[in-house]
């Protein structure tokens, strides 16, 4: 979520309406077109044709995962680094993130941040420091962290009062996750870090520094858990509190320790009543170590990926539904391209981490538009569309849930819509949220619908 890319919170100054901004009265609610029953995945189940058929087996995920390291740019192949890399390499990737920002940003209080502040951020990012080559380290992300544009906490805004997108916030990293270590902060308490799908800031208490082996192998270990509900959580740990309560998102895979003895404990507690897992942790040099944790058997975990079915998707989507839109993953939450990438991260499918990469990914089924494109055109598309399918416009990705009368429906985390009223006139409603809409009311503004605007369809299918 580059600093100078159009945000959801900046495109999102409304919804859509169709070529024909279609009028409608809302329920009590105020969300127009949206019924009390269709705020529950079993309606959306019940309409489709074949809700348990296998959209896409394993071998055929895979398939696609593997195209996704070896077209997609935005996409970074961990195993494939070489031992070092050339400081041209390193510091575009700095340098096109920790930019100076040459607009005016706010604080939490609404004050400027002083330009001496970002002439200080762009110092500490240190790209003066970068050597001519750099030996490639490897580490495990500890526990979910952000990831950041400068080396900072500093929570900076466009506008005074609207503190919900903060501008320095990129995304997160999960517990598991393997990134490249390749630079550090002028004040060394940041690494700068390739993840499989990001490079950004990290703080180091973050990550457990390891062997190339051990880091890139923690993925592989057997047998596993994934996460399938929105978050599990470890047990209460006193006496490792690096595990303890640690937080696992959708789609968090974890080894199981299946040889664990029945009658040993884990950190103090008999293991009889959870999973005994493995997990990444720092020791008191910030080096990797694997320790066991529990588990509790009451989260939602299953022995693997889910079956990608229509079903399962319009299940996991709306398991979401009603948290806050969460910019970059702040708010321990999601943002739109989070929020899918999660639904289908729990099915084993990789998605690109942002809408911009996420929308023209050549590993995807796309179906491009074009301003040649008239609306009909793009209505007909919309109409054959099934559960699963994404639909973009400049900045914001909805997942398709299905239709209603020849209205198609999608799930989204947004910030919030806009749509012609009874008397035609445009009512904006502040959602904050994961929420259900009807795609053909949406305004961006009173002459532009979101069809208008729409660029891609990524279909996650054969």
């Amino acid at each position: 979520m580059r600093f100078i890319v159009i945000t959801l919170g900046a495109v999102l100054l409304g919804a859509c309406t169709a070529p024909a901004a279609r009028k409608a009265t809302a329920p009590p609610h105020a969300i127009v077109g949206v019924e009390e029953p269709q705020l529950n995945a079993d309606y959306w189940i019940d309409r489709q044709s074949h809700p348990s058929r296998v959209i896409l087996d394993a071998a055929a995920i895979a398939a696609q995962n593997r195209r996704l390291v070896e077209t997609d740019a935005s996409v970074h192949d961990l195993a494939a680094l070489p031992a070092t890399l050339p400081r041209a390499t390193i510091a575009g990737w700095v340098e096109d993130l920790s930019s100076r920002p040459d607009k005016p940003l706010y604080d939490e209080r609404g004050e400027p941040v002083p330009a001496a502040t970002l002439d200080a951020l762009v110092a500490d990012a240190n790209v003066a420091a970068i050597p001519d080559a750099t030996p490639v380290r490897y580490g495990l992300v500890v526990r979910r962290a952000d990831l950041r544009a400068f080396p900072t906490r500093l929570r900076v805004f466009t506008s005074r009062g609207d503190t919900d997108i903060d501008r320095f916030q990129e995304s997160a990293l999960f517990p598991g996750t393997p990134v490249a270590l390749v630079h550090a902060s002028r004040d060394g308490r940041w690494w700068f870090v390739a993840s499989p799908l990001y490079a950004a800031w990290i703080e180091k208490d973050h990550v457990a520094e390891g062997e190339r082996a051990q880091v890139l192998g923690y993925a592989d270990k057997e047998p596993h858990l994934v996460v399938v509900g929105t978050a599990a959580r470890t047990v209460h740990t006193p006496e490792r509190p690096d595990v303890s309560e640690l937080q696992l998102d959708m789609g968090v895979r974890v080894p199981v320790l299946a040889q664990w003895p029945a009658d040993r404990p884990v950190n103090g507690q008999h293991p009889y009543t959870s999973h005994v897992i493995e997990l990444p942790a720092r020791d008191a040099n910030g080096r990797l170590e694997f320790v066991p944790a529990l588990l509790p058997k009451t989260n939602e975990t299953s022995s693997d990926y889910l079956p990608l079915t229509a079903a399962h998707l319009l299940q996991q989507g709306f398991k979401f539904l009603g948290e806050r839109y969460g910019w970059g993953h702040s708010y321990n939450a999601r943002d739109c391209s989070g929020f899918v990438s999660e639904i289908y991260r729990s099915f084993g499918v990789t998605l690109p981490r942002n809408t911009r990469d996420m929308a023209v990914s050549p590993a995807l089924n796309r179906l491009a538009f074009t301003e040649r494109d008239d609306a009909a055109t793009r209505l007909a598309a919309l109409r054959a569309l099934e559960a699963g399918d994404l639909i973009f416009i400049p900045g914001h990705v909805m997942m398709v849930i299905g239709h209603v009368d020849g209205e198609p429906y999608v799930i989204h985390d947004t910030t919030g819509i806009s749509y012609r009223n009874d008397k035609g006139e445009m009512t904006r409603v502040h959602l904050n949220a994961v929420s259900v809409s009807p795609l053909t009311p949406l305004l961006l503004n009173e002459n532009t619908s979101y069809i208008d605007r729409i660029y891609s369809i990524q279909r996650i299918r054969k």
